[in-house]
């Protein structure tokens, strides 16, 4: 198994266990994203800021989880991953959202995630 893949198991797994700080850790300080949730535009996070952000979504959905299907190494930094995150509002409401990000790894840490998904549901 290449050393990407390893890593992305790793942090899917952290993910699924909402294992926030140890998922953070798994990025550079001030590590690139895109997230359509946020815009169009690149823009970096702390690790602290990761925590935050996932801490707060966690609260949104307790049960939230990601399914890898497929992942596809690229050249040999990047690695990409198609998943399906889902989760249960406290009111009930289900959200499952299909995800394809692209992680740039390099020296065994996530310098760049590029999330990509539909972003006009909701």
């Amino acid at each position: 198994m290449d050393k990407r893949e390893i890593t992305v198991k790793k942090y899917f797994e952290l993910f699924n266990n909402h294992e926030w700080q140890k998922m953070a850790d798994m990025y550079v300080d001030n590590a690139e994203f895109k997230d359509p949730a946020v815009g169009t535009e690149i823009f970096t996070m702390t690790k602290a800021e990761i925590v935050a952000k996932y801490s707060e979504v966690g609260e949104m959905f307790p049960d939230l989880k990601d399914s890898v299907i497929e992942t596809y190494l690229s050249g040999d930094k990047h690695i990409i991953v198609e998943f399906v995150t889902e989760g249960t509002a406290p009111d009930d409401s289900k959200m499952e959202l299909p995800i394809c990000t692209i992680f740039t790894i390099e020296n065994d840490k996530i310098t760049k995630d590029f999330s990509y998904f539909d972003n006009s549901q909701g």
